[in-house]
């Protein structure tokens, strides 16, 4: 793919950017009607991994409900603030503008990256969310408890909004970074949000759980995109990226990322 060239002006750049983010959206939602039999049995086994984990729900969500009284305020604060819609959209439109101003397509790219990745995460979870009906801890229901295509915000708990709007610039944020420890930090300040929601009683840990796997598969699904098409320069090369595995045996439930 023809890419612009450095004295390109920057109303190029913004068109050439919203070309990419264009095609982006459309690899990421058309992506399933490629799936090969590894994606499909991927797929299997992230259900019956979610399936699993809903079976400790109720008892995880007393959990952590019973916890927030010992969580400082600083800490709910950031989860609730940062996780809102208008803050995320704010800090995209800054990074953009600055890659866009400086003309730096490292940025640039990485920018696309989260604004395509948070597109298409963002229609997913809205219709999930009303599809489902799924109600909140703090409603006092149990966890089975769905009341489907509902326009309640209390019965739109399944996945967590906050989750996937965290977890998407989290993951398309590390996966620009060399070293581990600086991934490590983002991962780390990324899942403060998601962990708040849990105490709060606003999701499930299966509502989470999801969340996260859904940003994690688009991002990379969009990120592979942009490297195959050869659309920008990219800086951190294939062998520098996390490779996320869901494992589960037994009773026991987990992700795990290789850097």
């Amino acid at each position: 793919m023809k890419k612009v060239k450095d004295t390109a002006s920057v109303m190029q750049l913004a068109g050439y950017d919203l070309k990419q983010t264009l095609l982006s959206v459309k690899h990421s939602f058309t992506r399933p009607l490629h799936w090969k039999k590894k994606d499909f049995t991927t797929f299997g086994a992230i259900g019956l991994g979610l399936l699993g984990l809903s079976t400790i729900d109720d008892e995880s969500s007393s959990f952590f409900i019973r916890q927030e009284a010992k969580v400082p305020n600083v800490f709910q604060e950031t989860g609730t603030r940062f996780g809102s819609p208008q803050v995320y959209f704010i800090a995209n439109a800054g990074l953009y503008g600055i890659g866009l101003l400086t003309k730096s397509e490292k940025i640039r790219k990485t920018s696309v990256l989260i604004i395509s990745s948070s597109f298409t995460t963002g229609v997913i979870q809205s219709l999930s969310k009303t599809a489902f009906g799924r109600t909140r801890p703090k409603n006092g229901h149990k966890s089975t408890e769905f009341r489907f295509w509902s326009n309640e915000p209390q019965f739109h708990s399944f996945p967590s909004g906050h989750t996937i709007l965290s977890m998407t610039m989290t993951h398309a944020l590390a996966k620009q970074f060399d070293n581990t420890w600086s991934k490590v930090g983002i991962y780390t300040l990324g899942s403060v949000i998601p962990i708040s929601r849990l105490f709060t009683g606003a999701h499930w840990l299966t509502d989470v759980a999801l969340g996260t796997v859904i940003s994690i598969a688009v991002v990379d699904s969009i990120d592979k995109f942009l490297f195959n098409t050869k659309a920008y320069n990219d800086t951190v090369k294939e062998k520098n990226h996390v490779s996320w595995k869901l494992h589960f045996t037994g009773n026991k439930i987990g992700v795990t990322g290789v850097f």
